[in-house]
């Protein structure tokens, strides 16, 4: 019983997680859109750097960004709860009834990993070249992030089995 009872508290956390972010970002939205403004503008990168081609300008594409991440980030925090709380009430259940339950989980916590590896270490860390800005560089906290969502994922996937 407590491993499931690990396992559905550490899907809870990054909840929690989630939800506060998407909290934050929509709380003080102009706070934290200045963070992707800077970005999508390349602004702040090297001052040699041949990528600034890659730039966009356009405000209300910053704003489209914004919002795309934190709908990303809302539905990682609402798919994670909902999983959370439907493993809570299969922790009983047989280790086969158990190891369905994980679907949503699965999902919520999938895109939770693409959310902050796809949206914030390829697309911001590579293609826009965050690394390079000193002020506006969120390449280690995203690593810190999807790691921690991965290593949720895989120890959740790991399978239950009955007790003899």
């Amino acid at each position: 019983m407590i491993i499931r009872l690990s396992k559905i508290f550490m899907v809870m956390a990054i909840a929690f997680f989630a939800s506060l972010v998407a909290f934050g970002n929509i709380t003080d939205y102009g706070s934290n859109f200045a963070f992707v403004h800077h970005v999508f503008l390349m602004d702040t990168i090297f001052p040699d750097a041949t990528i600034k081609y890659r730039a966009i300008e356009t405000e209300w594409l910053h704003h489209v960004g914004y919002i795309g991440i934190i709908t990303l980030e809302t539905l990682t925090a609402i798919i994670c709860w909902i999983a959370g709380f439907k493993l809570l009430a299969a922790r009983n259940e047989s280790a086969k009834v158990f190891n369905k339950s994980k679907n949503l989980a699965v999902a919520g916590l999938t895109l939770g990993f693409l959310t902050w590896q796809v949206a914030f270490m390829s697309v911001g860390g590579e293609w826009f070249g965050m690394w390079m800005s000193k002020q506006w560089n969120g390449v280690p906290d995203a690593f810190r992030f999807f790691v921690t969502i991965i290593l949720v994922l895989i120890y959740l996937v790991q399978p239950e089995r009955d007790e003899e």
